[in-house]
C-alpha cells in the first residue's frame, strides 16, 4: 500500500488535466493554514491549564520554528520522494500533533501540546507547506506565479475557515461557550475533542491531496509552451541548480534577505492588529475602535492577506519577479511611513493603508518560490524553497520583538496612542528599504553552479554536480 504513495506511481497518464493539481495542493494548504486560528481557543487554554499567555503562546512559536527547520532539513528528502507520500507524511505528523495534544490537555499536561501541536504539528506544517511546490511548478512552466498563488493562498485562507468551525465547534461540545464572546472560555472537555476532530478530519481532507496529485511525465509541455521564450526573460533560467549548490551563492541569500525583510514588517502588523486599531484611535483613554471592529478589522487583514497571495504573484509572471519585489519593498516603505505619520487622521485611511501592507506580505510569500524557480531551475525548487523558509523563522521572532519591544518603552497596554507606534513602524522602514536594496543586488546564478547533467525526472539518481570551487 505505502508502495503507491512512490513517485514513480504518481506520473500523471496523457491528458491528465494540469488544473486538478492546485485543488490537490490547496487541500494541503487549508488544513494547515489553521495555524493562524490559535488565537481562537488561546484563552481556553490558558483558563484550562491555570498558566500564563506566554507559556500558551511559546505552543504556536514551536510550531512556527520546526515549520521552518523542518522544511529546510526535509527538502530534499520531499525532492527525492515526490509530492504524495510528501503530502501523507505532513498528513500524518499534522494530524498526531492534533491528537498527541489533545491528550496533554486531557490530562493538563502542558509539554504534551508543546510536544504535540508544536513540535509534531510544526514537522506536518513544514513539510506539507513544501511538499506541493516543486510540483506546481512543473506543471505550470508557462504560469508559476499563478500555480504557487493558487496553493499558497490557502495557508493564508486557512484560518478564516479555521476561526469560525473551532467556535462553532466548542459551542457545540461545550453548551457554556459562547463564540459572540470574546471573554468565554471553553472547558478542557470541549478543548480536547475539538482538538480530536480537527486531527481526523484535516487527515482525512489532507488525504484528497495525497490521492490526487500527479507529476508530470518527462516530455510533458503545456500546449503551445515553448521554453526558449520563459528563457528569454531576465533572471530566468532554463538550466538546474541543486539545494546543496543554491546556498553557496549570492542569490539564495540576497533572496533570504528579501523574505526575511518582507515578512519582518508584515508579520509586526500582523501579530498587533487588533490593538494597534484601538490604541491609533484612542481619546482620553477610550477607543474609538470597539474590540468587535477591531476583530472584524483582524478579518479584513486576513482576506487581504489571502488575497494577496493570489493576485500579486498572478502579476508577478506578466512583470516580473524582481518588479514585484520592489513594489513590495518599495511601495511597502510609502506605506508605512504614512501609516506612521497620517494613519491616526481616520479609521479609513489606517485600514486601506494595512491591508495593502498585507496584501504585500501574502504576495511575498507566494511568489518566492516563482522567484526561486527563476533563478535556480525546476530540478530542486523545492528543497531550495525549504532553506530559504528559515528566512520566515527568523522573521516570525523578529518583527515582534522589534513591534513589542518599542510599545513596551512606550507605556502599558491600553493606554498607547498611535505616537507610541511610530519609533516601531520608522524601523519597518529601515527593514524594507535593506530589503529593497537586497532584491536589486540579485544576479543570474553563476554557470559554476548549474547541473553538468539532466537531473533524473523520477529524482531517484541526482545529477552530477556543477563546479564547487570558485568564487560566487
Amino acid at each position: 500500500m505505502l508502495s503507491a504513495l512512490d513517485r514513480r506511481h504518481t506520473v500523471a497518464p496523457p491528458g491528465y488535466s494540469r488544473w486538478l493539481i492546485p485543488p490537490a495542493a490547496l487541500a494541503i494548504h487549508l488544513c494547515i493554514g489553521q495555524v493562524y486560528a490559535t488565537s481562537v481557543y488561546k484563552n481556553s487554554l490558558i483558563a484550562h491549564f491555570d498558566t500564563s499567555q506566554t507559556a500558551i503562546g511559546v505552543i504556536f512559536s514551536i510550531a512556527i520554528v520546526m515549520l521552518g527547520l523542518s522544511a529546510a532539513v526535509a527538502g530534499t528528502w520531499v525532492e527525492a520522494n515526490g509530492p504524495r507520500k510528501a503530502m501523507f507524511v505532513s498528513a500524518s505528523f499534522w494530524a498526531a500533533g492534533f491528537l498527541v495534544g489533545a491528550l496533554g490537555i486531557a490530562t493538563r499536561q502542558l509539554w504534551l501540546l508543546y510536544l504535540g501541536y508544536g513540535l509534531l504539528g510544526g514537522i506536518g506544517l513544514g513539510i506539507g507547506y513544501i511538499s506541493p511546490v516543486s510540483t506546481l511548478i512543473k506543471w505550470f512552466p508557462d504560469r508559476p506565479g499563478l500555480a504557487t498563488g493558487l496553493a499558497i493562498m490557502g495557508f493564508g485562507g486557512g484560518a478564516m475557515v479555521a476561526s469560525p468551525l473551532s467556535r462553532q465547534l466548542l459551542s457545540f461540545y461545550d453548551s457554556g461557550y459562547d463564540p459572540a464572546n470574546a471573554g468565554s472560555t471553553a472547558s478542557g472537555g470541549a478543548l480536547v475533542w475539538l482538538f480530536v476532530t480537527l486531527g481526523i478530519g484535516y487527515f482525512l481532507i489532507m488525504m484528497f491531496g495525497v490521492f490526487n496529485v500527479r507529476v508530470p511525465a518527462p516530455d510533458w509541455r503545456p500546449a503551445g509552451f515553448d521554453p526558449a521564450r520563459v528563457a528569454a526573460k531576465p533572471l530566468v533560467t532554463t538550466a538546474n541548480v541543486s539545494a546543496a549548490n543554491a546556498v553557496r551563492t549570492r542569490s539564495f541569500w540576497l533572496l533570504w534577505v528579501v523574505l526575511f525583510c518582507n515578512v519582518t514588517a508584515g508579520i509586526g502588523i500582523l501579530e498587533q492588529a487588533s490593538p494597534m486599531i484601538q490604541d491609533f484611535f484612542r481619546d482620553n483613554g477610550a477607543s474609538a475602535v470597539s474590540v468587535a471592529a477591531a476583530g472584524g478589522f483582524v478579518g479584513l487583514l486576513s482576506l487581504f492577506n489571502m488575497a494577496g497571495r493570489f493576485v500579486w504573484s498572478s502579476t508577478s509572471d506578466v512583470i516580473g519577479r524582481k518588479p514585484i519585489y520592489l513594489l513590495y519593498l518599495g511601495v511597502g516603505m510609502v506605506l508605512y511611513a504614512l501609516l506612521a505619520l497620517v494613519g491616526h487622521a481616520a479609521t479609513a485611511l489606517f485600514v486601506l493603508l494595512a491591508c495593502v501592507i498585507l496584501s504585500f506580505y501574502g504576495g511575498g510569500f507566494a511568489t518566492v518560490p516563482a522567484y526561486l524557480r527563476d533563478l535556480f531551475g525546476t530540478f530542486q525548487v523545492g528543497a531550495i524553497h525549504g532553506r530559504l523558509l528559515t528566512a520566515w523563522s527568523a522573521a516570525g521572532i523578529a518583527g515582534p520583538l522589534i513591534v513589542n519591544g518599542f510599545l513596551d518603552a512606550q507605556g502599558e497596554p491600553g493606554t498607547l496612542t498611535a505616537a507610541a507606534y511610530r519609533p516601531a513602524l520608522f524601523t519597518m522602514v529601515g527593514v524594507l528599504a535593506v530589503g529593497f536594496v537586497a532584491n536589486l543586488l540579485v544576479r543570474p546564478v553563476p554557470e559554476r553552479f548549474h547541473e553538468r547533467t539532466a537531473p533524473d525526472p523520477d529524482g531517484a539518481v541526482e545529477a552530477t554536480t556543477a563546479q564547487r570551487s570558485g568564487t560566487r
